[in-house]
């Protein structure tokens, strides 16, 4: 019989130890799937400029960009600021 091998981490093998390694993994270009308090919310680097997106997963119009990954930890989740919950975060996929 084979070994299984998953093709997925757990939520628990993709959350962020430190915010050290959350801003490295955008630093990187990831693009991040997460939860917090009942609220699914994405963000990711991209563009010309590798701004930092976040927003509220499937609601049009809740982009809020930022320039460094410092700036989005300002970001608010359910009045939460990210900085302070990022190593709390479920994170349902990370690309890096």
């Amino acid at each position: 019989m084979k070994p299984f091998i998953p093709l997925f981490n757990s939520p628990e093998e993709n959350r962020f130890k430190t915010i050290a390694e959350f801003k490295n993994c955008l630093q990187w270009g990831a693009e991040l799937e997460l939860e917090w308090k009942g609220v699914h919310f994405g963000i990711i680097r991209y563009g010309v400029d590798d701004k930092i997106t976040a927003y509220l997963w499937n609601q049009e119009g809740t982009d809020c960009v930022f320039d460094s990954a410092d700036d989005a930890l300002e970001y608010r989740v359910t009045g939460d600021r990210l900085g302070d919950i990022i190593t709390q975060a479920t994170v349902l996929s990370r690309s890096f």
